[in-house]
């Protein structure tokens, strides 16, 4: 589609940027703040590139006012983080850590005194250990009671200052790569307790938003969800079925869920067919209709191109934690899909597709289907920079990828799709979860590497006044 004119972005545009308390924060065991899985997982060698932790990550929790001035500066609108489950409730269960809450209401206060309108995220991937030990986290129904209530903690303390708030942060990450892949923890590798800890989370973020709408608190939520739309690699219908399959396993697998409180019913057959669905108690379709979300968070990264796999094809393959292009294997499900290389898009130094088309598709797929607002929670490159002796940093291949899907958006607003704001990953450099500090994200370059904190000190990149120049000018000024 091809407009003539596109439209203007809305006046009320959240334009932002995001990170995570893990990535960002350290003070790992401070004031009070107990073990998350994170914090013990990262101490399994091997697991992380050169074995980096977020012991210190960029020192956010001493820094953070400093950050939310660089944020001031820039003139953000909102600001995405997520809060620490440990660090306000340090066993999961027991008694609140005020210490903790105190932390996440000084940088809420200081983006309010700002101007800049806190997203809170309350599960960006970090349970306490302490529930993981005790009854083995996402897979035991006990966590919905207690996500439910250290939930409940943070909307009473922060009701009237936080409008806008995210439940799940990618749970269909956090979930296939705790249990398939067993790269994030718990480091597991079975399916049944994959699909089981799924439905779990499923409830969980239910009852998290029935209790936003049993308090009567004053905001917005819904669930952020890593989405890139399936194509498919050829025309061959049988290319065509395998993309339609990634879609429903991969897509409305959960987001169906979110919105609806049902699975779809292909996936669920082929869950049965294959002995893996999870256990489904009375109550559970109930719990699940009435968490219907204000709007879908689009965590949008790359479109997904898939072929046939038959039942004897590819499964997991090794992905590409090194930055050394080209070095990503096909995975798949058998009988289902496997991945292909898209002929017509350029690629990132982790082989991540760069396909700013794919965002549009994906929230016309999410409007269309869903009916919802989009709130778009996570985009951004992540790539190497280099810190130049007079502390200045180009990333002009970052700002082209930005404007690129700034456009991509405005494309959206003008075919009708409704965009509340656009939360870029991330705004200062950050511990990247499995690629240590190599793969930088940030408008702001945090000083520091695998091997040594340095000075933690903060560099703006050139994309720091491309996108305050956007800001200033709503959406209207994208080039230089």
């Amino acid at each position: 589609m091809y407009h003539k004119k596109l439209k203007p972005f809305p006046q009320e545009f959240l334009w932002g940027s995001a990170s995570a308390a893990y990535q960002v924060e350290g003070a790992w065991d401070t004031d009070g703040k107990g073990e998350s899985v994170w914090d013990r997982f990262v101490r399994i060698p091997g697991k992380t590139f050169k074995g980096t932790t977020g012991d210190v990550a960029v020192d956010h929790y001493n820094r953070y006012k400093e950050d939310v001035a660089l944020m001031a500066e820039m003139g953000l609108k909102a600001y995405r983080f997520s809060v620490a489950w440990s660090r306000v409730i340090p066993d999961g269960d027991g008694e609140v850590n005020e210490a903790g809450l105190a932390f996440y209401e000084r940088l809420i206060d200081e983006l309010n005194a700002h101007g800049i309108e806190p997203v809170v995220t309350l599960y960006h991937w970090d349970i306490p250990q302490a529930l993981q030990d005790k009854y083995g986290g996402w897979e035991s129904r006990e966590v919905i009671e207690d996500f439910t209530r250290y939930a409940e903690t943070l909307f009473k303390r922060f009701d009237g200052k936080v409008r806008w708030w995210v439940t799940l942060n990618e749970q269909n990450v956090f979930i296939t790569h705790g249990y398939k892949m067993a790269s994030h923890p718990p480091g597991v590798q079975d399916d049944k307790r994959m699909f089981q800890a799924n439905h779990i989370a499923n409830l969980a973020n239910a009852s998290v938003i029935r209790r936003f709408r049993e308090l009567g608190i004053s905001g917005k939520i819904g669930p952020s969800f890593a989405y890139g739309p399936t194509y498919a690699l050829t025309s061959k219908p049988e290319d065509q079925l395998a993309a339609q399959n990634h879609e429903e396993f991969q897509a409305h697998f959960w987001m169906d869920v979110y919105v609806y409180g049902t699975y779809p019913t292909v996936v669920w057959n082929w869950l049965e067919e294959n002995g893996v669905a999870p256990t489904v108690e009375p109550g559970d379709e109930e719990l699940l209709k009435a968490g219907k979300p204000d709007f879908m968070g689009l965590n949008y990264y790359r479109s997904n191109t898939v072929e046939a796999n038959p039942l004897d094809g590819v499964g997991l393959g090794q992905a590409n934690y090194s930055g050394k292009k080209g070095t990503t294997e096909a995975s798949g499900i058998p009988g289902l899909f496997k991945s292909a290389e898209n002929p017509h898009v350029e690629r990132t130094n982790w082989d991540w597709d760069i396909d700013p088309t794919g965002l549009r598709i994906g929230m016309r797929r999410i409007s269309s289907r869903y009916h919802l607002p989009v709130l778009i929670t996570e985009n951004g490159l992540g790539e190497y920079d280099t810190l130049e002796t007079d502390g200045s940093i180009h990333d002009d291949y970052r700002i082209d990828y930005l404007r690129q899907h700034v456009k991509a958006i405005q494309e959206a607003i003008s075919d009708g799709v409704d965009v509340l704001g656009y939360c870029t990953w991330s705004f200062t450099d950050l511990l990247s979860w499995l690629n240590g500090y190599q793969k930088r994200y940030g408008f702001v370059y945090v000083d520091r590497d695998e091997t040594e904190e340095k000075s933690l000190d903060r560099h703006k990149k050139d994309s720091f006044y491309w996108y305050q120049r956007v800001i200033a000018s709503n959406g209207e000024k994208l080039e230089d």
